[in-house]
C-alpha cells in the first residue's frame, strides 16, 4: 500500500507541477509529518502527552503534521481563489527548509535513547507496522488509490497548461485541490505507519513514463504496481 500510494501520488503531482522532479514531499507532507513525529518522540514523555499511548501517538501526531503542513502550503500560494503551481512549489520549498530546522533543533534536544528512535523513524522502515496500525492507514489510503485514476484526463489536459486546460472544460481549480488533498492525506497515512520513504513517490513516475510514455491512464496504474514492488524488494534487501 505504501509503495503504490507513494508513486500514485508522485505522478499526480508530476503531472499537475508540470514537473518531472517533483514528489510527495515537494508540497511539505513528509516534512510536516517528520518534524511532527520529532516533537511527539522528544516532548512524549512530558506533560499530558505521558498519558497518551506512545504507539498511537506517534503516527496520529506525524499524520496531522503532514496535514497541516500542506495546509499551510496550499494556503501561501491561494490567492483570490486562485492556487498559483509555481508558488506552491516555492512555498513546499520554504516549509521544508523551516521544519528542516525544527528537527534539527528536536535532535540536539533529544537524548540516546530518543536519537536511536529518532534514527529509526526518519530513515523509514515497514518493521512497526502491525495489523492494528495497517487497518486506518489503508482505510485513508485507498481513496488515493481508487481515485487519482479518475483525474487521468485531467492530468493530460495539464502537460498543456492550465488555461488550455480550462478552454477544454475542466473545473481547474477544483480538481488541483481534490489532487493535492488526496496526496496529502495519503502520503501523510503512510508517512505516519513507515517514516520517510523518498525514493518512490520521485522515481517510479518517472521511471514509468520514460517506458510507457506520459499519459496517466497507463502511468498511474503502472506507477501504483512497480511502486509496490519496489518497496517490497527494497525492503527484502
Amino acid at each position: 500500500l505504501s509503495g503504490a500510494v507513494l508513486a500514485a501520488c508522485g505522478a499526480s503531482l508530476q503531472g499537475l507541477f508540470r514537473n518531472p522532479l517533483a514528489d510527495p514531499a515537494l508540497i511539505g507532507v513528509s516534512s510536516g509529518a517528520a518534524l511532527a513525529a520529532v516533537a511527539a518522540i522528544v516532548l512524549g514523555s512530558a506533560g499530558w502527552l505521558a498519558a497518551v499511548d506512545p504507539e498511537y501517538l506517534l503516527p496520529v501526531a506525524a499524520f496531522l503534521g503532514g496535514l497541516a503542513a500542506v495546509g499551510l502550503v496550499n494556503r501561501m500560494a491561494t490567492r483570490n481563489g486562485h492556487t498559483d503551481v509555481a508558488t506552491m512549489l516555492l512555498a513546499g520549498v520554504a516549509i521544508n527548509a523551516i521544519c528542516g530546522a525544527g528537527i534539527g533543533a528536536f535532535v540536539f534536544a533529544s537524548d540516546d535513547q530518543q536519537l536511536r528512535q529518532l534514527n529509526f523513524w526518519m530513515l523509514g522502515s515497514l518493521g512497526g507496522v502491525t495489523w492494528a496500525k495497517l487497518l486506518p492507514v489503508a482505510l485513508l489510503v485507498a481513496p488515493a488509490l481508487l481515485l487519482l485514476p479518475a483525474f487521468a484526463r485531467f492530468l493530460d489536459a495539464m502537460l498543456l497548461g492550465e488555461s488550455e486546460t480550462m478552454y477544454l472544460g475542466f473545473e481547474v481549480e477544483r480538481t488541483k485541490r481534490a489532487i493535492i488533498v488526496l496526496a496529502a492525506v495519503a502520503t501523510g497515512a503512510s508517512v505516519s505507519a513507515t517514516g520517510i520513504i523518498g525514493f518512490v513517490g520521485l522515481v517510479v513516475p518517472h521511471v514509468i513514463r520514460l517506458v510507457i510514455g506520459p499519459g496517466h491512464r497507463a502511468l498511474l496504474p503502472a506507477s501504483m504496481l512497480a511502486g509496490a514492488a519496489l518497496m517490497l524488494i527494497a525492503d527484502i534487501f
